[in-house]
């Protein structure tokens, strides 16, 4: 039972620490779907879409006036566009018509975004996989809210290099077809490792082919309150820092929990996950950097960043797994250079480089997210830093990704703007020595020994 305590302490998180949930998704199966004719592909994924998803924004809406909790977006994922369009899709433009129709169908029902149009070639790719990569430039300039992404490797698979190699030649393609907007074509795709089946944020969502016909899954937020909360710790031991982290994820994982069931009750769609990740915002007083800072640290990307998070990430899954039986998706820090106000300002300084948000990624779930580089990056270059990210992901059994926007036509030191939720950000410096020899050798990098466990 709640006491007047637990209301009133819910309420202050909410008015003054920034509490929300991030996002309700919906994920879709569309596998029914398919079709031998594009056109009635398209027609399918709309109906269904639409008919399956018509009350979502209205519930997530209902939700938040009832209960008083923010709900900042209301998202669907669908099952990976590869597979539903591989009978069909005879070219990438193929594979275009079908993003129109995603597209189309999303702002019908009011949705943020949509993300699933996906391909996961984990360890090959198939004709339909290449197809639809091939298809990004065209598909995520012609589209507004379509978010896509790409398994390039797994632990039990290892990494497809032939795959990592296009996609820095896509990503550099996706940047140029929205130079007039700081390349912001980029923000919309994602490249992982070990992608997982049920994360409800995106770009890198969709609704895996484990899953069932429809599902909801929950995202929370809350680095404002853990920040918060921080303020009673200065000056104490590890002990009771962690702790204090630990009550605090306990008290925002209830909050998604409460928001998940209810949004499952009311449209009839069985209740999936809460993902238990810190998401940051531009907002002042809303950022993860700021929790690290306030953990001890001068600044984000000082000495002892990568233990800071490791501890943060581990106390907040801790608190996390008490308030909700169904943990999934990427459930941990996101640290998003552009979404985050400390990051912003610690990368601006210089005091934040790749180098440094690269080894902070074998401890969080998204490490080189959101990050601005300068549009003269080779594609090769890309190629080996999505390389890097799936290898560290590979080897530790762990969820990685990439999304990095090589912004068309400015420089290190300039910004760029992608507005909203997704920010703003210093291009940042790139190490330039050439990596094209390795990326282009072709074939798969092999599975680490451990994947013999299966």
């Amino acid at each position: 039972m709640l006491n007047i305590m637990e209301v009133s302490e819910t309420n202050s998180m909410i008015e003054q620490e920034k509490l929300d949930v991030r996002t309700i998704t919906m994920g879709i199966n569309l596998l029914d779907c398919a079709d031998a004719s594009v056109q009635k592909v398209c027609e399918n994924v709309y109906n269904k879409i639409t008919r399956i998803a018509k009350d979502l924004v209205s519930t997530g809406c209902a939700i938040e006036r009832d209960y008083g909790i923010p709900i900042v977006n209301k998202r669907i994922t669908v099952t990976p566009i590869s597979l539903v369009g591989a009978s069909a899709c005879k070219s990438p433009d193929d594979f275009v018509q079908i993003a129109h129709a995603l597209d189309k169908a999303a702002k019908k029902v009011g949705v943020d975004l949509i993300g699933g149009y996906s391909a996961l070639p984990a360890k090959s790719m198939t004709t339909a996989d290449r197809m639809l990569i091939e298809s990004l430039p065209k598909a995520l300039s012609e589209t507004d809210i379509v978010c896509s992404s790409a398994n390039v490797g797994s632990t039990r698979t290892g990494i497809d290099m032939d795959c990592v190699e296009l996609l820095g030649r896509v990503i550099k393609q996706i940047a140029q077809a929205t130079a007039d907007r700081d390349s912001y074509g980029c923000v919309k795709f994602v490249a992982f490792c070990n992608a997982p089946d049920d994360n409800p944020f995106m770009a890198g969502g969709f609704h895996g082919v484990t899953e069932g016909d429809a599902v909801i899954n929950v995202g929370v937020s809350g680095p404002g309150v853990v920040s918060r909360a921080l303020d009673e710790a200065r000056g104490k031991d590890f002990a009771f820092l962690c702790e204090t982290i630990k009550r605090t994820a306990f008290k925002i994982t209830r909050v998604g929990q409460l928001v998940a069931q209810e949004a499952s009750r009311r449209l009839g769609v069985p209740f999936g996950i809460i993902d238990l990740s810190l998401a940051p915002t531009p907002a002042v007083g809303d950022s993860v950097g700021e929790v690290l800072e306030k953990i001890g640290l001068s600044t984000v990307g000082a000495p002892g960043t990568t233990a800071a998070l490791a501890m943060l990430n581990d106390q907040v899954k801790k608190g996390g797994i008490m308030a909700s039986s169904y943990v999934g998706g990427l459930s941990g820090a996101f640290i998003p250079v552009s979404e985050d106000a400390n990051m912003i300002a610690a990368a601006k300084s210089g005091c934040l480089r790749i180098e440094k948000l690269e080894a902070m990624t074998c401890v969080c779930s998204v490490g080189l997210d959101m990050i601005a580089i300068p549009g003269s990056t080779t594609a090769a270059t890309i190629s080996g830093m999505i390389a890097d990210e799936a290898a560290i992901g590979m080897i530790n059994q762990k969820t990685t990704a990439v999304r990095i926007i090589p912004v068309e036509g400015k420089s290190v030191g300039q910004m760029a703007n992608f507005g909203g939720l997704m920010g703003y950000a210093p291009i940042m410096p790139v190490n330039t020595e050439s990596c094209e020899e390795f990326v282009s050798r072709g074939g798969r990098i092999p599975a680490p020994v451990h994947s013999f466990k299966n």
